[in-house]
């Protein structure tokens, strides 16, 4: 958890650069590595402040850098980072008037790609993602010979398979639409209000092959659904998304490609931060990542 001592000077700072005068703190949510509160302010108006250590302190400078470029997200009226944590107090959009829908969802993400890549981020290319197979390997011999892990033999062959057969599945990556990626594009994302839409949450953007974002809306709880992506990117393209979204990539449907590595990437990230999480993690975040590499491995018909 970031120490509340940081808090409290990271909300003292932008206070006093702001000028605003705070009454009542509000809290939302706070996680391990982030924060959100509404801040009540004198004269009855709202802000949000929202913090987050690394590495999600690149916030600021995405909302700023995409605002600038017309693309709707809140207006952040002011910044800072203390002892390597980001703090912000941000435009307070209210409450959403209803949840966003896959309409919603692929104008919105047409609007984002639209912009190219942004300066700052981290870039998911055809290079980087080659490498998130043997990464994962590489993270669950760690957690095994640590002793964190249990059963580390059956995970690491996955991803063993998954390393073997990389550089072949991962032609496409760099096709068009290659983009500035929200990362977390789902309903509660988009957020509604009877003023239009906004984009919310971009601490996890990168820059990276476009369907990679568009098939994180359906989430990966549930088995993938090929057809229903397939159907969210012909909205997107109808929306102005760049038409190569459509087409195949490595041999296999752009969905079909797009489902495959969203959950070899999700799986690296989840083992990656079990390597530096100070508790042992959870027998259900491993059953989860177990689920994606065999998942990721049915989708690229590797037997």
């Amino acid at each position: 958890m970031i120490p509340d001592q940081v808090v409290a000077k990271l909300l003292a700072a932008l206070t006093r650069a702001t000028g605003v005068d705070v009454v009542r703190r509000e809290p939302i949510q706070v996680w391990q590595l982030s924060g959100v509160e509404r801040l009540h302010l004198r004269g009855g108006t709202t802000v949000v402040f929202k913090y987050a250590t690394v590495p999600f302190t690149h916030e600021g400078r995405t909302l700023t850098y995409l605002a600038a470029h017309g693309v709707p997200v809140p207006l952040v009226h002011g910044s800072a980072i203390i002892e390597n944590t980001l703090g912000m107090l941000m435009e307070d959009l209210g409450p959403a008037v209803r949840e966003a829908n896959e309409h919603d969802a692929a104008v919105a993400a047409a609007k984002l790609h639209a912009i190219g890549p942004s300066p700052g981020l981290v870039t998911l290319d055809e290079s980087t993602l080659r490498t998130l197979p043997a990464r994962s390997l590489a993270h669950v011999q760690q957690l095994g010979g640590s002793g964190i892990l249990a059963d580390a033999r059956s995970l690491a062959l996955l991803f063993h398979t998954l390393s073997r057969v990389a550089a072949d599945r991962v032609a496409g990556a760099n096709l068009a639409p290659f983009s500035t990626c929200h990362s977390e594009l789902h309903p509660t994302s988009v957020h509604i209000t009877e003023h239009g839409w906004h984009l919310l949450d971009l601490a996890k953007a990168f820059n990276g092959p476009s369907v990679l974002d568009l098939a994180t809306w359906h989430g990966t709880r549930n088995a993938p659904d090929p057809p229903r992506l397939r159907s969210l990117l012909t909205r997107y393209v109808q929306a102005g998304g760049h038409p190569h979204a459509l087409s195949d990539r490595a041999g296999l449907p752009a969905e079909t490609w797009a489902l495959a590595w969203h959950r070899i990437w999700a799986a690296e990230t989840l083992l990656h931060q079990a390597t530096i999480a100070s508790d042992q993690p959870a027998l259900g975040l491993i059953d989860v990542i177990r689920r994606q590499a065999s998942t990721a491995l049915e989708l690229l018909k590797i037997r």
